[in-house]
């Protein structure tokens, strides 16, 4: 990016990787998960959230690589952990891409007062936009991604500006209707909002000044909790147990100012920023895909590009996993549902998380900064086991990277560890977590 990233940028960009499509389903969901208990999920994540940033910012000031949470955990853990990270990120995003793309079309359906079963054809119209931009190798700008960011925050502050004094605080009662185990259950689906931390380190090789690198994480942290304190309290304490049931809650909130042009408003920001932020994770996961080819995990046929380097047979794969997932959501709605796959996704998020940290804790030089890498890692643990079955996914896949790397007709690339993408500079700009916080 050139000029360098300033704080101002810094922060716009720090934000908009936290705050993607999740917001327009995960307050509802995590009401579902442990009505207004969800609050106290909500107050605990943030606080991990709190220790991931200051562990990811001083990884990137330490460290400034475009490598990421992959470059850590290759210099922590080795190459096998490395590989495993980037797989892990290459099975989320179809997952976590598809139940954005459902949730953006709902609220394209509920703005135009169309019939539900719309909801499947637009849905595929904006998967096939977000994918068919990668496979023509389509990048967003820099002004483009910090306008949707911008686009993003202005819309939830409307909401949230527009809801608070609707506010009831007789909906919070009763508090904890399903337990302790409910409020576990919205721990571990709310993970995904507080995912994206990752880009201050990817960012960090393209700031002006590596001091900037704490300063975004500050400042981007007030933002942050600011918007989803203002958002669960909000999903609450207006729509109480009705929130567990809306499939467009963010329209649910602005419903009480009668105002006609609001449900467009926010279903187009809502689309708008769906697209732009799922079209960043495919080119990451295509770029994954792409390294991981490189090195033997994936089919080698997936490391071939074409003359402008674009991963296209990799971000091809991701779109057979997308169309196989939308079809069976199609099939078995009420088992391939949009929570459902985000609780897959934060499952691996929350793996590739715990990887960073627990490089943190074994990289940082001062005992402080591994303490805190340490609670935030313990934090993110109890997360993920929290996923109970959802677990299932990163081991899978963490055990078809490591029988294929061991495989003896698979030999590995020849070279020391030094020569590993996460380290050599001619290749990290296709590492598998690069395109998550660099915007091209």
């Amino acid at each position: 990016m050139s000029g360098g990233i300033g704080t101002a940028r810094g922060v716009a960009l720090s934000v908009g990787a936290v705050l993607g499509p999740g917001v327009l389903v995960l307050p509802a969901i995590a009401v579902r998960a442990a009505g207004p208990a969800s609050l106290v999920a909500w107050a605990a994540l943030l606080c991990v959230s709190a220790l991931i940033a200051t562990s990811f910012a001083t990884l990137g000031a330490r460290y400034p690589d475009a490598g990421g949470v992959a470059t850590f955990t290759h210099h922590a853990f080795g190459a096998h952990a490395a590989a495993v990270v980037g797989a892990w990120l290459y099975a989320a995003v179809p997952a976590g891409v598809v139940a954005g793309g459902i949730a953006g079309a709902r609220y394209v359906t509920a703005a135009l007062d169309a019939p539900t079963s719309a909801t499947g054809p637009v849905a595929v119209a904006l998967l096939g936009t977000i994918y068919g931009a990668n496979l023509v190798g389509l990048r967003l700008s820099a002004r483009l991604q910090l306008a949707l960011t911008a686009v993003l925050i202005a819309t939830l502050a409307a909401v949230l500006t527009a809801a608070g004094p609707h506010v009831d605080p007789q909906r919070i009662t009763p508090f904890a209707p399903h337990g302790i185990a409910g409020v576990g259950s919205a721990l571990a689906v709310l993970f995904t909002a507080i995912c994206g931390w990752e880009a201050t380190a990817n960012l960090s090789a393209d700031y002006t000044h590596p001091t900037h690198i704490r300063r975004v994480a500050r400042a981007s942290l007030t933002v942050v909790a600011v918007l989803y304190t203002g958002l669960a309290v909000c999903t609450v304490g207006v729509l109480g147990d009705d929130a567990a049931n809306s499939p467009v809650p963010l329209m649910g909130l602005i419903a009480p100012t009668n105002q006609p042009w609001a449900a467009t408003l926010v279903a187009a920001a809502a689309v708008l920023f769906t697209a732009a932020a799922s079209i960043t994770f495919v080119a990451a996961a295509a770029r994954a895909g792409l390294a991981l080819a490189r090195h033997r995990v994936l089919p080698a046929a997936l490391a071939v590009t074409g003359h402008d380097a674009e991963p296209r047979r990799s971000a091809l794969v991701q779109a057979a996993a997308a169309t196989t997932i939308t079809i069976a959501a199609a099939a078995a709605p009420h088992t391939v549902t949009v929570e459902a796959l985000m609780r897959v996704f934060a499952a691996l998020l929350a793996c590739v998380t715990l990887a960073g940290l627990l490089a943190a804790a074994r990289l940082l030089p001062r005992r402080r900064q591994r303490a805190s890498a340490v609670v935030a890692a313990l934090a993110v643990a109890v997360v993920a086991a929290l996923s109970t079955t959802y677990l299932m996914a990163p081991a899978a896949v963490a055990s078809a990277v490591l029988a294929r790397r061991r495989t003896p007709s698979n030999p590995q690339p020849r070279g020391d560890s030094s020569s590993s993408p996460c380290d050599r500079r001619d290749t990290l700009k296709q590492d598998p977590l690069t395109a998550l916080g660099r915007i091209r």
